[in-house]
């Protein structure tokens, strides 16, 4: 029996979301900027076992007049980051930037992890903005938005070049990566760790693989992830582990483990974050849900509804981390009574902030890079 409450106005059922093999988002969710509204329906017509066509991912080239990010946000440990792509193929289901690509006409379901940007003169344009004379040098943190370690890194190497450019200015920085990718770059880390100016937090939500699979379905596997902060510490980096997103119901009985699998690897810090789901990724988020926990739905999002205030989001800062009310309260117990028991600090790693040296110009009209001037002082 069909509930009405389920059928659009031409008095179809709506059809079920089917999810893509690889891919987070089950549709293209309607972004907040169109002006038309489509709904898939099931007229009877389709077969129920077939499966939809694969998306490929596709990569467009941007150049970037600036590349430097700023926020004033007290929620966030850094006024300013990079993001060398736009859209993420990790396909994480709960990304909070996947709004961002309703900016560019696109939506932030499918397209956000199939249609991607890279901005192709990351480097450069760094480059410059470190050496205006007018610069005050701050931590900046690469990943903030975007995974910097999303496969296409292997190609294009953007998160890399801006490494290297950040050890030959000394110039502080942290990490925030699902990656595995994150260990190609350990001889960039140690050199810059022997200075203490990197950080890299690397995010666990689980442990168990058949739940990243569809929540993160192209990052690297949680215990790929944990080898990645074995590495890097083993090779003198300093690691932390960010426990991002507790989501209810999902994620969240397994906080513990995720905590002691993290310092087994080598980890010296932890943070966690709560789900949010800022503008479309509420929708994006409902429709996994019907995909891979229809049992479980209503439970999560009015566990949601609790945690945000009666919303499924609450953008105030203060609260849009870690919620608020009897859940939040013991999640943030059962987070501190774990991180203290396993020596985990709740904070973020101190770097170094006072061996900045502005990058040494490019030379001009084709003249070869020896015929730099060298600096006054070395």
């Amino acid at each position: 029996m069909v509930n009405s409450d389920d059928l659009p106005q031409d008095g179809y059922p709506q059809a079920p979301p089917v999810p893509q093999r690889g891919r987070g988002a089950v549709l293209n969710v309607r972004h907040r900027f169109e002006g038309d509204q489509r709904d898939a329906v099931d007229d009877g017509w389709a077969a129920p076992e077939a499966a939809p066509p694969a998306l490929r991912t596709e990569v467009a080239v941007e150049r970037a007049r600036k590349i430097l990010s700023r926020n004033d946000s007290p929620d966030i440990p850094f006024d300013r980051a990079i993001n060398p792509y736009r859209g993420c193929e990790h396909g994480c289901v709960y990304c909070f930037a996947r709004p961002t690509h309703a900016y560019l006409g696109w939506s932030p379901g499918l397209d956000f992890e199939t249609r991607l940007v890279a901005k192709a003169n990351a480097v450069e344009a760094l480059r410059a903005e470190l050496g205006r004379p007018g610069y005050r040098m701050d931590v900046i943190n690469i990943g903030s938005a975007t995974d910097a370690y999303q496969p296409i890194e292997r190609q294009w190497k953007l998160t890399r070049g801006l490494l290297e450019l950040l050890l030959e200015t000394r110039h502080p920085v942290s990490l925030v990566t699902k990656g595995g990718l994150v260990a190609r770059d350990v001889d960039l880390l140690a050199r810059l760790a022997e200075l203490n100016l990197v950080a890299v937090y690397v995010s666990v939500a689980t442990l168990d693989g058949r739940v990243a699979r569809t929540l993160e379905p192209r990052a690297a596997a949680p215990r790929r992830r944990l080898d990645a902060v074995r590495e890097l510490s083993g090779a003198g980096v300093p690691v932390g582990v960010s426990l991002a997103p507790v989501i209810p119901f999902i994620t969240d009985d397994r906080l513990e483990h995720v905590l002691e699998a993290a310092k087994d690897a080598g980890a010296r810090a932890a943070f966690y974050t709560m789900l949010r789901l800022p503008w479309e990724v509420k929708d994006v988020f409902s429709d996994w849900l019907d995909a891979h926990f229809p049992d479980r739905k209503a439970r999560v999002l009015h566990c949601l509804e609790d945690l945000r205030g009666g919303r499924l989001n609450d953008a105030r800062f203060g609260s849009r981390m870690r919620g608020q009310g009897v859940w939040a309260d013991l999640i943030a117990q059962r987070f501190a009574r774990a991180a203290r028991k396993l020596g985990l600090a709740d904070r973020r790693i101190e770097l170094e902030m006072g061996l900045f040296r502005p990058p040494a110009r490019e030379p001009r009209s084709g003249a070869p890079v020896e015929s730099r001037q060298m600096p006054l002082f070395g």
